[in-house]
């Protein structure tokens, strides 16, 4: 049986290693204001400077079924069978669309995630890899629902203003967090980002503290692959997060840029630690 390996553009897996994986995507939409344009059209750099001269955010389309449609059946063109890897249903449309879509055709299996981000892509290259090993489509679904449970993901945020913009949080919480520089821990948890623990500081010092809080609070990661995914990051930030995942002895660390899906709600300086527990 031939498979199909699918996801939205929000895997956030740079071009070269989708190709690589042979991993298919369909794309979100942007909205920069009346302007509708496909996520990976414009660059992080582009829409921070859209914020800042508009002072509004991007809003992000999900899939709709029709784009499901043309993209599933294109797939099944070539392949016997498609396993589609969805963005949260706690934060969009976008599973909703694609299940609906797949009840109607054969052989077409669609996983909520529950994640967002890498979170999706961790999920998907474990996919790729039971492909490969010669697992059905039905196996790597059933598998894929299971280990979605055992994702963790989190966040730090500098500042609160894009959660501000985008009507998450109240003005008082800004200006508090402003005031007091408190960068807050932002940790999906049934599919939905909840606020965790909050940290003090400037931006360097609270990074590397919350990355010694998240190892020091999982006592039993799988160690064989993490990610480390930011929208923008300081040197420092980056090594904070390096340093603290091998003295905890992951294996293989790999670093992506957040997406506009992510960045959207968290803004710059935003970095996320994300991995399997066993």
């Amino acid at each position: 049986m031939k498979i199909a390996i699918s996801a939205e553009s929000t895997i956030d897996l740079p071009k070269e290693q989708l190709k690589k994986l042979n991993i298919s995507t369909v794309p979100f939409g942007i909205f920069l204001g009346d302007e509708l344009i496909k996520d990976g059209d414009i660059s992080l750099s582009e829409m921070f400077e859209f914020v800042k001269k508009r002072n509004i955010l991007p809003k992000t389309s999900a899939v709709n079924e029709f784009q499901f449609q043309e993209h599933f059946s294109k797939l099944l063109e070539k392949n016997d069978a498609v396993v589609h890897f969805s963005l949260s249903s706690g934060v969009s449309s976008a599973y909703v669309n694609a299940k609906a879509v797949a009840d109607k055709m054969e052989n077409v299996y669609v996983v909520d995630t529950l994640a967002m981000s890498v979170g999706i892509a961790l999920i998907t290259m474990n996919a790729v890899k039971m492909k490969k090993d010669g697992s059905t489509a039905k196996e790597i679904y059933d598998y894929s629902m299971q280990l979605r449970n055992k994702l963790q993901t989190t966040y730090i945020i500098e500042k609160l203003n894009y959660l501000y913009k985008g009507g998450r949080c109240s003005a008082l919480q800004l200006f508090g967090s402003n005031i007091l520089r408190i960068r807050p821990q932002i940790v999906v948890k049934d599919g939905k980002m909840v606020v965790g623990k909050k940290f003090r500081g400037k931006m360097n010092d609270a990074t590397k503290a919350f990355c010694e809080y998240v190892m020091d609070n999982c006592p039993n990661p799988d160690l064989e692959s993490v990610f480390i995914i930011y929208s923008t990051a300081t040197d420092e930030m980056l090594e904070s997060a390096r340093t603290a995942l091998k003295n905890k002895g992951f294996k293989n660390i790999y670093e992506a840029i957040t997406g506009i899906t992510i960045a959207s709600h968290c803004g710059e300086h935003t970095l996320g630690l994300i991995f399997f527990e066993k």
